[in-house]
């Protein structure tokens, strides 16, 4: 084990974090109103009662926005984790399906899954990485029958406390960080460098997001508005729900 030096990830972050606002810049400058309408519940507009274009877009925008940023921030996260146990522990992106980090500690095979936070799947989903856990080591037993291994189920923040699932350990937060790098701060240490440029980025994302508010607003209210400026409720559903050809 080499102790983690934090200056090595502050240099990490800062080199890396542009990687995370060019992807959610790139994913909301690709965005097309079908796209999103086609997704959300129009019923559920309807009954929280939302009457107005601006409403609705900016509805089904921030929601597109929360849901896809958490999917590209945790990819991000998965990528400082590897890179963090990679320099103390010899660690490495895993080849197996599904498990993202493999790494020797204490005559111990850890195969490791990562995400973002705690409450991240159903039981279907878990379940699912219960049987990738059982493939991997079967996998990794074909060459070293007496091989060692731990699963885990790491997130990157909030907390569990109750780690010891059975079939797999889940580490949350501070647990997590200190899991993969033997230093007990490093949770906290990371916090800082994440915000290099990040004024500068998110003004360049908000600008896109004015603008694609204007444009979303007007292609909705020239496809889905009558004369009187209402909402076609019944053209909306029609599109969304329809068996018809779009």
């Amino acid at each position: 084990m080499k102790p983690i030096d934090i200056k090595d990830v502050t240099q990490y972050v800062e080199t890396n974090i542009g990687i995370f606002h060019e992807k959610r810049i790139k994913s909301l400058d690709n965005l097309k109103l079908d796209k999103v309408l086609k997704r959300k519940n129009p019923y559920l507009f309807k009954a929280k009662y939302t009457t107005t274009a601006d409403q609705i877009i900016r509805g089904i925008l921030d929601a597109h926005i929360s849901s896809n940023e958490e999917t590209i921030f945790g990819d991000w996260l998965e990528g400082l984790a590897i890179f963090i146990n990679e320099n103390v522990f010899g660690g490495r992106k895993s080849g197996i399906p599904n498990i993202d980090l493999e790494f020797d500690k204490d005559n111990v095979r850890y195969i490791v899954t990562i995400k973002s936070g705690p409450n991240w799947g159903n039981s279907s989903q878990i379940a699912k990485m219960i049987s990738d856990f059982k493939t991997a080591k079967k996998t990794l037993r074909t060459s070293n029958s007496q091989l060692n291994i731990t699963a885990i189920n790491g997130c990157c923040y909030g907390f569990d406390k109750n780690p010891d699932k059975g079939d797999y350990f889940k580490y949350c937060g501070q647990e997590f960080w200190s899991f993969i790098s033997g230093n007990e701060n490093l949770y906290i240490d990371i916090i800082e460098p994440l915000g290099n440029k990040a004024k500068e980025r998110n003004e360049e994302f908000q600008k896109l997001y004015s603008q694609m508010i204007n444009k979303f607003i007007r292609e909705f209210t020239n496809t889905y508005c009558n004369d009187k400026g209402e909402t076609d409720w019944e053209k909306l559903v029609q599109f969304n729900s329809g068996i018809t050809k779009r």
